[in-house]
């Protein structure tokens, strides 16, 4: 019994010495965030939010005409020929039936009582797919009924489209159009640009086809239509290409921009505009990217955050997105720069006469207006960076501040029949084409 009872227990020590041995064994587990990690786990992620990747958002093909420009190779004044651009309305539905329309009159009644009154005893009714409120009164003398109902809808801001099949007119606030462009990028993108300056959303751009699909209501319809008689009859446009710059000094002390006059010369610095923020230098071509970045250079180490260009029609207004545009996320990604531009007669010198407005999300930061010459630049210098900042504190040098570099181009849009040697025009016999 004895020997029994010591084999018994000679062998639990055993099954415990093995036990021992095997918790012995197991690899060390690491815990990370609540998420347990070893050589043959799977990583384990918390559930995000469906939203649309960065990199995806910034997805666009206009990316490489947009942030690209060609320094050695710029032009500031150039020609184009002018091309029809065409705006047409899309989904107006099938062909109204052929009644005719005469002596009819309304007054201070909504665009669907009009219509249910000019219908009234026809097959055809009106259907409101929103809230039309606004009065209106005038009469027809005689006409169609397409262009009836299509006077009345205009009189009330309203569109409409017609189902034949249900015999149904219907109305709406919004209507999509297309806007078939010329083959000349620089006018597209001046249109496109333009068309983002007056808050025109949603642009379905297809490069391929050359058109432009968008939606909107009456304002925005008239604000496209301005833009594309612009172009057609002002025959100039407007375009900046620009770098943007952080500066960071290589020793405790501001850049010295005073500098620049003993560098360059006081010719090639023509003005200077203060702003509510920073200040812009009105400068001469000799002032150009390369000369502005070696001048900088012995006092500043210098990182380029965007590079690219934007265009308007002559008098209107664009912005350009540095974040859109930038080599890699930054404080001043978030900065936007607009421009309202007009060349002509400015106290009977030719000038391009600009408003540049620098904002962020929180607001405008700074604006200058800068009358300037065709072939001048403009250096925009004084911005701290720390106005992107918005931890309390910061590793970034309180000198270091954003410079941001415009070079104005001017583009004269032509009739193709007034001159055949468009292609032809360079240097001062295309500068004596544009002042005559």
């Amino acid at each position: 019994m004895k020997k029994i009872l010591l084999c018994f227990v000679a062998l639990f020590v055993c099954v415990g010495c093995q036990n021992k041995n095997n918790v012995q064994q197991y690899d060390t587990v690491q815990v990370v965030e609540n998420m347990v990690i070893d050589e043959r786990s799977v990583p384990i992620f918390p559930k995000k939010a469906a939203l649309t990747t960065d990199t995806a958002q910034r997805f666009s093909v206009e990316l490489p005409m947009r942030c690209t420009v060609d320094w050695d190779n710029q032009s500031v004044v150039s020609v184009v020929r002018e091309e029809k651009i065409e705006m047409v309305r899309l989904g107006l539905g099938d062909a109204m039936p052929d009644l005719s329309v005469n002596e009819y009159k309304f007054k201070d009644v909504t665009v669907a009582a009009a219509l249910n009154k000019l219908l009234d005893g026809t097959d055809v009714s009106v259907v409101t797919d929103e809230q039309l409120i606004e009065k209106i009164s005038g009469e027809v003398q005689s006409g169609t009924l397409m262009d009836t109902v299509d006077l009345i809808s205009k009189m009330g801001r309203a569109y409409y489209s017609y189902d034949a099949e249900t015999a149904e007119i219907h109305l709406q606030h919004r209507a999509k159009w297309m806007i078939k462009m010329p083959k000349d990028e620089a006018i597209i993108m001046a249109l496109l640009d333009a068309m983002h300056g007056a808050d025109v959303r949603n642009l379905l751009v297809n490069w391929q086809d050359k058109t432009v699909v968008f939606e909107g209501d009456y304002q925005t319809e008239r604000e496209v239509s301005r833009i594309i008689a612009d172009i057609a009859s002002k025959k100039y446009m407007l375009a900046w290409d620009m770098d943007v710059y952080r500066v960071y000094p290589k020793t405790d002390n501001p850049i010295i921009w005073m500098n620049m006059l003993p560098a360059f010369g006081k010719h090639n610095v023509k003005m200077s505009i203060p702003g509510v923020v920073g200040r812009a230098l009105v400068v001469g071509p000799e002032v150009n990217t390369k000369t502005l970045q070696e001048f900088l250079a012995t006092q500043a180490n210098i990182v380029l955050i965007s590079q690219g260009t934007f265009s308007i029609p002559n008098g209107w207004q664009s912005k350009f997105d540095i974040g859109q545009c930038s080599k890699e996320d930054r404080l001043e990604t978030d900065l936007i720069v607009g421009a309202t531009g007009r060349y002509g007669d400015y106290g009977g010198y030719q000038k391009i006469d600009a408003k540049i407005v620098l904002t962020t999300k929180y607001g405008e930061l700074t604006s200058f207006n800068i009358p300037s010459s065709v072939g001048d630049n403009y250096v925009i210098i004084g911005i701290p960076t720390h106005s992107f900042v918005t931890t309390p504190e910061t590793l970034i040098s309180p000198f270091a501040e954003l410079v941001v570099f415009m070079s104005p181009r001017l583009v004269s849009i032509v009739d193709t029949k007034a001159t055949e040697s468009v292609d032809e025009l360079v240097g001062d016999d295309l500068r004596e084409f544009l002042n005559n």
